[in-house]
């Protein structure tokens, strides 16, 4: 198997054979020279054996003996220097070298090549959006089971608490180590070639199993269809449409991507513009819910994401509040989020990067109607403006300081934050909106001054949660769930004896009841036992709702 570990330790068992075998070669030479040298030099002649038996003890440094009194000349003493140079070369400096690897080995706790579960999830491979997809199963307490070919990887993996096993998810054998006729459905996460060996392995292995399948490329669904998938995601198209609404409907004046519960009743996530009313101010001094009637129940501070956020959490340019409530509500929310400084444009979108993200997203915005400039540093069909993004000429050529928004769809973070840095230095005014290829740099870019940052890995991981489970996520770059159910066990209390919002964290945004939605959810509101509530969280809060009150 040609990955580092697997080839190091044999390769290292072979170095430590010839290593002896070259030791043992030297030392019967040595023998040889001090068997002569001791007839030739002091006059004693002494057997083979004899000499060898020094000539051990030199190496091994356990001593000489009665030898050592017998060394009287130039010649003797110096050769018996370089004998013990030459052991101690060879004990101390070049053992550890082969003996190190093995001992590594020896020690390493070696992840199981088999596991014998049921009702879990298998993942073939482990990527940046599976270990997402793993945190959400396992926040849902849902089982899976990661199949990792890459040995090293997987000891790492095993080391760190995953469950996983060592094999090769293409080929039978390892599914079935994996208990795939006893799974609940199987994610292949490679490249797209592999992943269509995946799916026809796991069909084979279970043809009822249920299969989802990641592709990089949108050319990829077709075969990967027929291969037997019973769903394909592109996270990439996905993404991309994502970041064409947060473009094609200014974030700046209007709320996006609303959730609808129930008539006339919506979650949604708005915007705080610099030189609105709210900027500056904390979630208290705000009091947004008042003023508006909002349930307010979470917000991205810069990138980071808080649910519910604090009584003291300020407010700023960057805030983005999660809210739910009437449409007119929102509407309000949306004008106090609005800047009372800044004009509102209508220019083009400049989509910056046409991979299969970008293209996604000028595809999208010609779908809805709205202009956009493509720039890229490849002429190719589609492109508008040839140059790099991060150079000031290319931007003023894509008429960078009339246009509404710039979608980045870079393929390094580095490039995106360095082109936020630019494109703000030169249009403040323009909204920045980017996708992030690692989690961790959403906040960077959110500081480079970013409106909106979606992280490829975290949507993808979350996507792939929502499609193999019932619950609904509200907003895939977060970690928010919209969950319908009942809470027996505050049957008769209002929510403010039940204490929901400070006991788990979840907020109880509507109440289904008798065939109707009730939205005006306030603190004396008393749940009946046939009452099912409409709850808002993350995953482990959402966990703890039902542990506490199902």
């Amino acid at each position: 198997m040609p990955n580092g570990l697997e080839s190091r330790i044999p390769d290292a068992r072979r170095r430590f054979v010839l290593f002896a075998i070259g030791s043992a070669v030297l030392m019967l030479a040595y023998a040889a020279v001090y068997q002569w040298a001791m007839g030739t030099f002091e006059g004693v002649p002494i057997s083979y054996v004899q000499a060898l038996q020094v000539v051990v003890e030199t190496f091994s440094t356990t001593g000489y003996g009665e030898q050592a009194g017998l060394w009287s000349t130039t010649p003797m003493l110096g050769l018996m220097i370089v004998m013990q140079m030459t052991g101690v070369a060879v004990i101390f400096l070049t053992l550890p070298l082969f003996l190190v690897p093995l001992v590594e080995d020896a020690l390493r706790t070696s992840p199981p090549s088999s596991i014998d579960r049921s009702d879990h999830v298998i993942v073939c491979t482990f990527t940046p959006r599976g270990d997402v997809l793993v945190d959400e199963l396992d926040s849902m307490d849902v089982p899976y089971v990661v199949v990792e070919e890459d040995r090293e990887r997987a000891e790492e993996l095993h080391a760190e608490g995953y469950d996983v096993i060592h094999g090769d998810p293409e080929t039978v054998e390892a599914l079935e180590n994996a208990s795939a006729e006893d799974a609940v459905a199987l994610v292949a996460d490679d490249d797209d070639e592999t992943n269509a060996s995946i799916i026809l392995s796991a069909k084979q292995v279970a043809p009822d199993l249920r299969v989802v399948s990641i592709i990089e490329e949108s050319d990829a669904a077709d075969y990967h269809e027929y291969a037997g998938a019973d769903s394909v995601i592109s996270p990439r198209r996905l993404v991309g449409e994502s970041l064409a609404r947060k473009a094609a409907t200014p974030l700046s004046t209007s709320v996006s991507d609303a959730v609808e519960i129930g008539d006339d009743f919506e979650i949604a996530e708005v915007l705080v513009k610099r030189g609105s009313e709210l900027e500056g101010e904390t979630i208290a001094e705000s009091a947004i819910g008042r003023r508006t009637g909002v349930n307010i129940i979470g917000a991205w501070f810069r990138g980071e994401f808080v649910s519910p956020p604090a009584p003291t959490d300020v407010i700023d340019e960057h805030t983005i509040l999660l809210v739910a409530g009437r449409e007119s509500q929102l509407e309000e929310v949306k004008r106090l989020t609005r800047s009372q400084t800044r004009r509102h444009r209508h220019g083009k979108v400049v989509v910056a990067g046409y991979g299969e993200v970008g293209t996604t997203v000028a595809d999208s915005l010609g779908g809805a109607g709205v202009p956009s400039v493509v720039l890229d540093v490849v002429e190719m069909p589609g492109v508008d403006v040839v140059g790099d993004v991060r150079d000031e000429q290319t931007l003023r050529a894509a008429d960078i300081e009339e246009a509404q928004s710039v979608v980045l769809a870079l393929d390094t973070d580095t490039k995106a934050v360095f082109a936020t840095l630019v494109i703000k230095h030169l249009s403040p005014e323009t909204e920045v909106i980017a996708r992030a290829n690692e989690s961790e740099n959403v906040a960077k870019l959110y500081r480079a001054g970013a409106e909106y940052v979606l992280a490829l890995s975290t949507v993808s991981g979350r996507i792939l949660a929502s499609n193999l489970t019932e619950e609904t996520v509200i907003a895939p770059e977060s970690q928010v769930e919209l969950v319908r159910t009942r809470a027996p066990d505050i049957a008769g209390k209002s929510l403010a004896e039940a204490d929901v919002r400070a006991r788990t964290n979840c907020t109880v945004v509507a109440v289904e009841r008798d065939g109707e939605l009730i939205t005006e959810v306030g603190p004396d509101l008393v749940v009946r036992s046939d009452d099912t509530l409409v709850v808002a969280g993350t995953d482990s809060d959402i966990n703890s709702f039902y542990e506490r009150y199902t």
